[in-house]
Formats: structure tokens, sequence, C-alpha cells
């Protein structure tokens, strides 16, 4: 997983989905778990 300042290359991949929880971003894919990240 990275820690990334910007999230929106992460969540233009196909099957990423977009989840807040506890004030931190993550980019969350079932599809390919290569692209996971967190942001905050």
């Amino acid at each position: 997983m990275k820690v990334r300042a910007s999230l929106r290359s992460l969540k233009n991949k196909e099957g990423s989905i977009v989840v807040r929880r506890r004030g931190r971003t993550y980019v969350i894919n079932k599809r390919n778990p290569r692209w996971k990240g967190r942001q905050g």
C-alpha cells in the first residue's frame, strides 16, 4: 500500500473504490490489490 499525496491516479483504475475511515481516505481495489492507497 502506498501513502500518497493524491489518490487521483489510483481512483481512475478499473475496479477501485474510494473509502473514508477514521479520517483517512483509502483506495481499495479487489480486482488488482496492487493499487491500494491511503491518504492522510
